[in-house]
């Protein structure tokens, strides 16, 4: 009898563990749904704030096989099968040839998904070790070379928005690091025209925090691929700035929220730009112009 009741204790503890893990998973399962709920908000007031995409895109998503790029193309298919309108996704790589680089997980991965994909292969690797000295930083000459890459690419296919998943921080540091070591004030627009008019550059997560991007992509466990060239140099910049700019949050959180805020609330007339609002053209008789 006593053997009997034992069995019975140890049924009644695994099926109490079962629950248990059975309440964590929908847990867990809530939580993502939210965090998704969020980011695809966020992503769709982006794409209508700047009016990213149109009817009939033909859009090339960037993707790196870091979390930004994983979530950028994960939202953007969602949105691609919600959305009222119709456009087209293809997922890049630029396989660089780094020593090392795990060049079956991205086709492994866009292949299990189902997404149309294209691998560029340019050994962009070897100029910029070449170029550059091991001490310094080699973000400059890569960015430059992968998106030359990139623009080449979309222009020679047919596709005309180029979707990157540069994200609201990005936005702020660029902002900072351009300050800083510049001596300008600009950062990166949520929409552009490259420098040779052909292409059309889109970040829909321009309104997403990193710590949301972060905290998704390790819920949805994409295959994170490290960057081991640039990403990795110690003393960069942007590590600066990023460092700066968290150590500002934890002491006054939302403050990244409303630095990038302030880039989208402008007033010339209160800054020292005499290019773009002429200080000189009115005087105490005029009548002023507020902008």
């Amino acid at each position: 009898m006593s053997q009997q009741f034992k069995n019975i204790g140890i049924i009644t503890e695994l099926k109490a563990s079962d629950k248990a893990q059975s309440d964590q998973t929908r847990s867990e399962t809530l939580s993502l749904q939210q965090l998704q709920k969020r980011l695809r908000h966020q992503v769709g007031r982006a794409v209508m704030d700047y009016k990213m995409i149109e009817e009939g895109d033909r859009i090339m998503v960037c993707l790196s096989g870091g979390k930004d790029s994983y979530t950028l193309l994960d939202l953007l298919l969602i949105l691609q099968k919600h959305a009222p309108i119709s456009f087209e996704i293809l997922a890049v790589n630029l396989d660089q040839k780094q020593p090392g680089f795990p060049e079956e997980i991205l086709p492994q991965y866009l292949e299990s998904i189902g997404v149309p994909y294209h691998i560029i292969e340019q050994d962009t690797y070897s100029i910029v070790t070449e170029k550059i000295a091991p001490d310094k930083t080699m973000c400059s000459l890569c960015s430059r070379l992968r998106r030359g890459s990139l623009y080449t690419f979309a222009k020679e296919h047919g596709y005309n928005k180029i979707a990157l998943g540069h994200h609201r921080d990005d936005i702020v540091e660029t902002l900072f690091m351009n300050m800083f070591f510049g001596g300008t004030m600009k950062a990166m627009p949520p929409k552009l025209r490259s420098d040779d008019a052909d292409n059309i550059v889109i970040r829909p997560l321009s309104y997403c925090s990193e710590t949301d991007i972060a905290t998704y992509a390790a819920m949805r466990e994409f295959p994170i691929i490290p960057c081991n060239l640039c990403g990795s140099q110690e003393g960069l910049q942007r590590q600066e700035v990023k460092r700066l700019l968290q150590q500002w949050e934890q002491e006054a959180p939302g403050r990244i929220e409303n630095i990038f805020r302030a880039t989208k609330n402008i007033r010339l007339s209160q800054l020292c730009d005499a290019n773009l609002f002429d200080f000189a053209e009115f005087s105490t008789n005029s009548e002023y112009v507020k902008s």
